[in-house]
């Protein structure tokens, strides 16, 4: 077993000063939201001129909140006072690529100034009303949100101080749900594989994504991965196994269904999928797997695994979204998840209920990012926690099986699901548990011992669970992002299927 963090750091010592120094530069987010302010004033020229400098002071105070929270906030050049600055600052904002357009309401304000920069800007908006009783900005909102309403143009409205830290989470909320549905729009899905096992859920509709989600789908067959597996460099391939001999808690060979070679072998496939990806500028993908590669070839697990972790053998990496059985809908929302959370995102079948402790084992045919065993900035710590076991006899090419337990901790659980053919998003919140060694062990023994599992309590019944929920798979990430999700949604216009007790 391999837990000496000083030795991981002199075979690959960027992975350790990289997440010491910034724990968040290899989970996928390079920064917070880019959000657009421009103040909407009053028409009247005298009546402006006497209250600038108290719309001024506003917006600073916004500003500053907004910046001081990790945002980059792009201003707009002056407060609206006329129309034709309606269209020009608006224009300008937009122009510099902002998530979110928040239109400030310091003092009542000319609603048709916000129709006019609302027409110069294609993005979300937010209207912000304060709440000093001096000047009357919420009117000012109220009649601009009705104005809006009256044309179906789609608005959030949001009112409080700046100094406020529970407003300006808000916003950063609304910000964060723009930007991930905004990186969805001009995307590439790759398709590695068709409809595995007569899986259904795993198959959407390539028309409906593009005009719901502005999302391409590249179909490439599995050979690419066969053929490409076999060109890939040897001498990567052998310092990889090495590394995760080293490193991992163990690899366990059985001189059958896990050999070096059969690792060397998903190793080289993790290097082909990885060619695949920067040759076609895949932005997430989808792998099939079974049956043709799982019986002939070797399982995708150290592929899958690493693709979807921050790292690999090579040092920090920004995750790449791979979903298990060329999981369409089920990579669609761990891709919205990754943009909403910044972090990996787990992909497991529902496998189990156990009824006298009311949890589930999450459980997958072989992959769960290695992240998730300790979900620490330091990679030591989760490899640590990961095992290396042979396949089992559900796949005969071979391979290894990517074996842990999650750590513990507060999940938002999710699931892009279709009724009817209209789009839902399953959501609900849970928690990981661990128990002692013993009863671990018991319990993932009771399912498919040799892939990895995650112990969820969710705030969901079982059995309206087992009514409602819409596929096999689901997926995970850590911490509480409803909000953000329930935000995405609205932006997106897909309907909220929310659990709870």
């Amino acid at each position: 077993m391999y837990s000496d963090t000083s030795h991981f750091a002199r075979l690959c010592p960027a992975i350790l000063s990289a997440s010491l120094t910034n724990p968040t530069t290899h989970y996928g987010r390079t920064g917070m939201a880019r959000i657009g302010v421009i103040s909407i004033s009053d028409g009247r020229d005298y009546v402006h001129a006497g209250i600038a400098e108290f719309i001024n002071t506003t917006e600073d105070r916004l500003v500053a909140a907004l910046t001081a929270a990790g945002h980059t906030v792009v201003r707009g050049s002056a407060p609206v006072s006329d129309n034709a600055l309606a269209g020009s600052v608006a224009r300008s904002v937009a122009a510099a690529g902002v998530d979110l357009t928040v239109l400030h309401y310091a003092v009542w304000a000319f609603p048709h100034f916000t129709m006019l920069a609302a027409g110069a800007t294609p993005g979300p908006l937010l209207l912000l009303s304060n709440i000093d009783p001096v000047q009357p900005g919420m009117v000012g909102m109220l009649a601009a949100g009705g104005a809006l309403d009256q044309i179906g143009r789609a608005h959030t409205r949001l009112w409080g101080d700046p100094a406020d830290p529970a407003l300006i989470t808000a916003i950063g909320t609304h910000a964060t749900a723009a930007a991930a549905v905004q990186s969805l729009r001009g995307s590439t899905f790759g398709r590695f594989g068709g409809r595995p096992m007569g899986m259904n859920t795993a198959v959407a509709n390539t028309d409906q994504w593009q005009r719901l989600f502005g999302i391409d789908v590249e179909e490439i067959d599995q050979w690419e991965i066969v053929r490409r597996a076999e060109l890939a460099d040897p001498a990567e391939a052998k310092a990889a196994r090495e590394w995760l001999e080293q490193h991992t808690a163990g690899v366990h060979y059985d001189g059958d269904k896990l050999t070096p070679e059969l690792l060397e072998r998903q190793i080289r496939s993790y290097l082909a999928v990885r060619e695949l990806i920067s040759e076609w500028r895949l932005d997430f993908s989808g792998i099939k797997g079974q049956p043709e590669l799982t019986q002939y070839f070797a399982t995708m697990d150290i592929t899958e695994a690493f693709l979807n972790d921050p790292y690999d053998w090579n040092g920090p990496k920004q995750p790449h979204i791979c979903a298990t059985e060329a999981d369409m809908d089920g990579a669609l929302t761990m891709q919205l998840l990754h943009r909403i959370a910044g972090t990996p995102v787990l992909f497991a079948d529902v496998r189990h209920y156990h009824a006298d402790r009311d949890i589930w084992d999450l459980c997958n045919s072989g992959q769960h990012a290695t992240w998730f065993a300790a979900r620490s900035a330091d990679p030591a710590e989760n490899l640590a926690k990961v095992h290396l076991y042979p396949e089992v006899f559900f796949f005969p090419a071979g391979g290894a099986s990517v074996h842990h337990l999650a750590a513990p901790g507060q999940m938002t659980l999710a699931r892009l699901t279709r009724l009817d053919g209209d789009y839902r998003m399953q959501l609900m919140l849970g928690e990981f548990e661990n128990y002692d060694a013993a009863t671990n062990e018991a319990l993932m023994k009771q399912s498919t011992w040799e892939w990895p599992h995650a112990f969820a309590r969710l705030d969901a019944k079982a059995e309206d669970f087992l009514s409602r929920f819409g596929a096999n798979h689901i997926h995970a990430v850590p911490g509480d992002h409803r909000a953000a999700v329930r935000a995405a949604c609205e932006l997106l216009g897909v309907r909220l299927d929310e659990f709870a007790r």
